[in-house]
């Protein structure tokens, strides 16, 4: 198997090539000029330069290869200039849906997101049956990764074979950037959260969520979504198991939403606008927040053989991986 991979120098695609490679796949990691390539440094791969904002380079990559894993994806929860995140994410994902179409790839796994999903507020699970629409999802980030899901999906019912899976948040280690939900960890070292909000996630381990990919492309049905999911946790949780972890304090003060709200309108105005710097807190997270992103894998768990492990491993490998990169 000759297998593609995009964001193989990112948090997620690194651990999905690495998986690849264990199996005996040869692969042939997409990456941009410039990019950090410590995720894949000692990794036995062909490395091909491209972008997806430039399909010939895309189709040209991809020439050989029957498989691909599209993980690549703006991943912010704030961007001062929106475009840039629909063309990364929505215009992407059709340049690589049309290359794998023109080299005849015999079969894609597209990585979505959880934040794709129905969300309700009545603390019900969401799964990949919950009713959804555009309109519901907040931010460019969630718009943007819904409108690549559905380009997906439509391939895949269309003669294409595509399978859609759905991390929830993943954790543990390589996470370069670090992904918002790494920078909680980071946050959390450095005693950044006085206070916590009254939200909730969905925590996988990292490198499940990679061995998940293997497994939706051996077993998935083509035009499906598997959501990709472990431990659902408040944030108070996650809070409190880092400091078992760490030793260190968990807050104890939990921020009203109107509150949360203000400070997240203050730093994008003075840390986004006026600075320059992506905001620690935003609108859109603290709206994403008022309701918890609570999943069942249960169609992933009969379909897939999806059987993750308690998260608690994950975050200690995160704890000491940043501590270990000297983030903190």
């Amino acid at each position: 198997m000759l297998a593609f991979v995009t964001g193989a120098t990112g948090f997620v695609g690194s651990h999905v090539a690495r998986v690849l490679a264990e199996q005996g796949a040869d692969l042939r990691l997409l990456v941009r000029t410039g990019s950090d390539t410590r995720n894949i440094d000692g990794l036995h791969a062909e490395r091909v330069v491209g972008d997806l904002r430039d399909p010939a380079s895309i189709e040209n990559a991809m020439a050989g290869c029957d498989t691909v894993f599209h993980v690549a994806a703006d991943y912010r929860l704030w961007v001062r200039d929106p475009e840039q995140m629909y063309r990364a994410n929505v215009e992407g994902t059709r340049t690589i849906l049309d290359a794998a179409r023109k080299n005849r790839v015999r079969r894609m796994v597209h990585t979505s997101s959880v934040a794709t999903m129905g969300f309700t507020s009545n603390g019900h699970l969401a799964d990949e049956d919950s009713p959804v629409v555009l309109e519901s999802m907040i931010g460019p980030y969630k718009r943007s990764k819904f409108m690549a899901e559905q380009l997906a999906l439509k391939a895949g019912v269309s003669g294409m074979d595509v399978v859609v899976v759905n991390p929830t948040t993943p954790v543990g280690e390589q996470d370069i950037r670090p992904t918002p939900t790494g920078r909680i960890v980071v946050d959390f070292l450095k005693k950044k959260f006085p206070a916590y909000v009254d939200t909730g996630l969905n925590l996988v381990d990292v490198r499940e969520c990679a061995r998940g990919h293997l497994t939706a492309l051996e077993k998935g049905r083509s035009g499906e979504r598997y959501i990709l999911g472990g431990e659902n946790l408040t944030l108070k949780q996650i809070l409190d198991k880092l400091g078992a972890i760490t030793g260190l304090p968990s807050p104890k003060v939990r921020v009203p939403y109107v509150m949360a709200l203000a400070t997240g309108v203050v730093d994008e105005m003075v840390t986004g606008r006026i600075l320059g710097r992506e905001p620690r807190a935003t609108i859109d997270a603290v709206r994403m927040g008022r309701k918890k992103m609570f999943v069942s894998s249960a169609k992933a768990e009969r379909e897939l053989g999806w059987n993750p492990s308690p998260v608690e491993g994950a975050l200690r490998r995160a704890v000491e991986w940043f501590r270990t990169h000297e983030y903190v």
